[in-house]
């Protein structure tokens, strides 16, 4: 079909008028799941994602990231066997990570269009009626808000609003990621052209987006939340350490590397996203939330 989307329009929490596509295109919803998932949250995002769904997926990819326990595996078959639309199960004989994985899943899938999704969120159930018309209509990458829980998916401890517009997604992207990576849908075909998720462990989205953005994609993300994120014991302590400096310090080298980031901005990101990495976890903790976590818009002159 042809992209009629403009390149500059956005989308934000307010209604946008958007070309109506000419066709409706099919799509795949991406789930991978390792060893350490939990069968009844796997449950939950399924089902909130495919059975609960206005708009249904036409397939699911579930990609199985090396050998599960046997509960997880009698979880896995049976919501393959009571799904109302058709359950492929990629089967990798060793846990590789995320980046590989999701490799793995989209060269699986059937169709262009895949919606991103974790084994332990919620799919808001009006989520694909949302985002699937932007994607049709010409983008090439959509996310949207998500809004985190602990225990219970209605109580909600907190939440993330991404910046909107084309132009403060590519703006934001020099300095944070600016998606949600749980609550994407993207047109595979641009994803395989720049090289797929790769093994970057940790940070395999964030420079996804950024080859993305260097190939020219059409970008947007909707403010409202359309998915509940999960957040477990330890989330901030699990940014910080070591490892995650490391990771970060690899990112900021490739970034600048391929012309992403300029001198002075790589140097921005080592000093303040890598001291981020070593601060107190009560610090981090306020940090997110005050400049990660909600994207505030730049004033209009």
């Amino acid at each position: 079909m042809s992209h009629t989307r403009p390149r500059g329009s956005s989308v934000g929490s307010a209604p946008v008028a958007l070309p109506s596509p000419s066709v409706s295109e099919p799509f795949t919803l991406l789930l991978p799941v390792w060893a350490g998932d939990r069968p009844d949250f796997l449950a939950a995002a399924f089902r909130s994602s495919v059975d609960d769904q206005h708009r249904r997926p036409d397939e699911v990819v579930i990609v199985r990231d090396g050998p599960v326990g046997s509960v997880l595996a009698a979880a896995l078959d049976e919501l393959a066997a009571s799904s109302p639309v058709p359950v492929r199960i990629v089967a990798l004989e060793r846990n590789g990570g995320l980046g590989p994985a999701l490799d793995a899943g989209l060269a699986a899938a059937g169709h262009d269009i895949v919606a991103r999704m974790d084994a332990d969120d919620v799919s808001e159930p009006h989520r694909f009626t949302v985002q699937l018309p932007i994607v049709e209509a010409g983008a090439d990458l959509v996310g949207s808000g998500l809004i985190e829980f602990a225990d219970d998916a209605a109580v909600e401890v907190g939440r993330r609003i991404p910046p909107t517009s084309p132009e403060e997604i590519r703006a934001r992207s020099r300095f944070a990621d600016p998606f949600n990576h749980p609550t994407v849908v993207l047109r595979r075909s641009l994803v395989q052209q720049v090289g797929g998720y790769g093994d970057f462990a940790l940070m395999e989205d964030y420079l996804l987006w950024a080859r993305m953005i260097m190939a020219g994609a059409r970008v947007a993300n909707v403010a409202e939340p359309l998915v509940r994120y999960r957040i477990g014991a330890g989330a901030y302590a699990r940014r910080g350490g070591l490892g995650q400096l490391r990771a970060e310090l690899a990112l900021q080298r490739r970034f600048h590397a391929m012309g992403f980031t300029t001198p002075a901005q790589a140097l921005r990101n080592v000093v303040v996203r890598g001291g981020y990495r070593l601060v107190p976890e009560s610090l981090r903790r306020l940090a997110y939330r005050r400049v990660v976590a909600v994207h505030r818009p730049r004033a209009t002159p």
